[in-house]
């Protein structure tokens, strides 16, 4: 009988408390080397704050922490770093003005007696990033590369450690399909160097795929842990909300053929991302938008939008065309944009959640100055309508779990009143049972006669919740797809080029 791989790190009845509110109760956590250990959970679970205490950016109310046996108490991230337990953050923590080489080597770089020995490091950088497969040139400076490819510095600057615990909170949130496949092949190569790997995720395929142990937290209490094999989709969805998940997407109403068209694209052409773009949209429907990361989604709707310069092409609103400088002139027309940075263009961090909800129709509540009677009243119905739970000591929009911020952004977004949102990757990092309120409300929306722009990367929601779908490639809009043409096969076919770009199947949205 062979005998179970050595533990690397262990927390015992780890508890903690934020004021008089605890958040984990007892949670014992195991991590053997050379496995992947999934946490799973719903936002709010305490997988943020269990992760932050095992890798010393937090300490625990009470219990221990061992490393490879031996009792630790870390005073902060660089004391657990140094004992191999290494994070990478979901939120990436990267200094934008440098560049990628010296991100990396942030704080402990390397010397050649007195000075910097930067060849040295150059070189271990490029080695890492070839690991990654990612051609990055560490001389770039981090604002200019795209969302994917910081997510890949990030990962980058974790594997250049002497880690023997790397911890991965969604490291494939901004990812690309093959930069996931990519990820994968370096967790294998860790795993097989005796790492001990605790992968955080809320896409359940991905935990299926890599997972040798799952452990699930809800409401800050373990629930379950044990091997992985065995275990479908829908079990751990199970054990993470406490209760069946049989219908994800709510039954959609139909949209009639006629039904009058309340925004019209035609010809949008955005300089490097987009070529000669039309669509229309409907009241009441869901237009899905699919296609991979880059192919122009994001840049042909913030064209419109007056997000992005473009250099050609006209907008139409109910027949009319429309011109948008800025984002609040698309307001005025009651359009609203749901961002896919929540946390970098979406909400103001270090302000308080009322702010953050009146910040975007700021004017309904001045007389000449704000009403905070008014403001508080606002917030508290959109608290109730949108389910955002609080922790007692939040106070500002940071403080919120990933799934809570999502819904006040859509709240604040909401506070227009608006006849068309564009929603961009409504559930990116969000657990199972805020995807289903998220997806209700979407189609509670259509429902009242709103119309949805969705942009989403997850093929399962595209094809859930859109009347139909428009697919873009490298900048085209290749097809739409209606009826039964909506699924994943025709979907990958107009995103991969191999249907509709230069042919006769090209179709107006």
């Amino acid at each position: 009988m062979m005998s179970a791989p050595p533990i690397r790190l262990q927390g015992h009845r780890i508890s903690r408390s934020f004021g008089g509110n605890q958040v984990l109760f007892d949670v014992d956590l195991t991590l053997h080397a050379g496995e992947v250990h999934a946490l799973l959970g719903e936002n709010g679970a305490g997988k943020s704050t269990l992760v932050r205490i095992l890798s010393g950016y937090l300490p625990p109310s009470s219990g221990e922490i061992k490393v490879s046996g031996e009792p630790r108490r870390f005073r902060s991230s660089g004391e657990a770093e140094t004992d191999g337990v290494v994070m990478i953050h979901q939120e990436l923590a990267l200094a934008e003005q440098l560049t990628v080489e010296e991100n990396i080597f942030l704080g402990r770089e390397l010397r050649r007696g007195l000075f910097l020995d930067r060849r040295a490091m150059r070189a271990r950088c490029r080695e890492a990033l070839v690991e990654l497969e990612t051609d990055i040139d560490p001389a770039t400076r981090v604002k200019d590369l795209s969302t994917s490819d910081q997510q890949m510095v990030e990962i980058a600057k974790a594997v250049t450690r002497d880690v023997r615990v790397l911890i991965m909170d969604e490291p494939t949130a901004s990812l690309t399909e093959r930069e996931v496949q990519i990820l994968f092949s370096l967790v294998s190569r860790l795993r097989k160097k005796g790492v001990a790997i605790l992968y955080i995720s809320h896409k359940l395929r991905e935990i299926e795929q890599i997972a040798d142990r799952v452990t699930v937290l809800r409401d800050g209490h373990l629930i379950d842990t044990g091997l992985a094999e065995g275990r479908s989709k829908e079990d751990l969805a199970r054990l993470m909300v406490g209760r069946e998940i049989n219908e994800m997407y709510p039954a959609r109403s139909s949209v009639a053929s006629d039904a009058p068209i309340v925004l019209e694209a035609r010809n949008i052409e955005v300089p490097g991302a987009v070529r000669l773009a039309s669509f229309t949209l409907r009241r009441g429907e869901v237009l899905g938008f699919g296609g991979v990361v880059g192919a122009g989604r994001t840049a042909l709707c913030e064209a419109i939008l007056g997000l992005r310069q473009r250099r050609a092409g006209e907008v139409l609103r109910n027949g009319k065309s429309v011109s948008f400088r800025h984002l609040r002139d698309a307001v005025r027309y009651r359009i609203a944009y749901l961002t896919e940075d929540r946390k970098g263009k979406g909400l103001v961090l270090n302000m308080g959640l009322r702010p953050n909800l009146t910040l975007l129709n700021l004017r309904a509540y001045c007389h000449p100055l704000i009403s905070r009677q008014r403001e508080a009243q606002a917030y508290a119905e959109a608290a109730k309508r949108f389910d955002i739970r609080l922790r007692t000591d939040v106070s500002t929009a940071g403080e919120l779990s990933g799934g809570n911020q999502q819904k006040l952004l859509l709240a604040k977004v909401m506070s227009i009143d608006p006849e068309i949102v564009i929603i961009n990757e409504p559930t990116r990092g969000i657990d199972v049972g805020t995807k289903q309120e998220i997806y209700r409300f979407i189609r509670d929306l259509t429902e009242s006669g709103c119309s949805v722009i969705l942009i989403s990367s997850e093929m399962s929601e595209l094809i859930g919740l859109s009347h139909r779908v428009a697919v873009m490639c490298a900048g085209v809009l290749t097809g739409v797809l209606e009826g039964d043409e909506v699924n994943e096969q025709e979907i990958m076919q107009y995103a991969s080029g191999i249907k509709g770009v230069g042919g006769n199947e090209h179709r107006r949205a």
